[in-house]
């Protein structure tokens, strides 16, 4: 069962640069045991424990086939054979207080 995992730039350093690479798991809870097992390390930046249970983390946005894992089972969620799996970091950022910015 091949599955095409995404890597975002920030996660490439353990892929050895590959914006892309095969995995496998009936789940993504396998897929990422897989991934880590292929590409140590990457594991740990992908899950951490909550409660006695790895879950993933809070600034990790993982997509299957374009939808949020979030919403299909978690860690839990089905793969298929073809499925794309999307490893996105969570952006936050703000506007500031408002302020404009004064000219020089």
């Amino acid at each position: 069962m091949a599955i095409e995992v995404r890597i975002p730039t920030i996660l490439r350093t353990y892929t050895n640069g590959e914006k892309a690479v095969n995995a496998e798991g009936t789940n993504l809870s396998a897929l990422i045991e897989n991934l880590d097992a292929n590409h140590p390390g990457i594991g740990e930046r992908l899950l951490e424990d909550k409660d006695g249970k790895s879950d993933l983390r809070r600034f990790v946005n993982v997509y299957v086939n374009d939808e949020d894992v979030r919403f299909i089972g978690g860690l839990d969620a089905t793969l298929n054979d073809g499925d794309q799996v999307v490893v996105l970091p969570a952006v936050a950022g703000g506007a500031g207080n408002g302020a404009e910015p004064t000219a020089r």
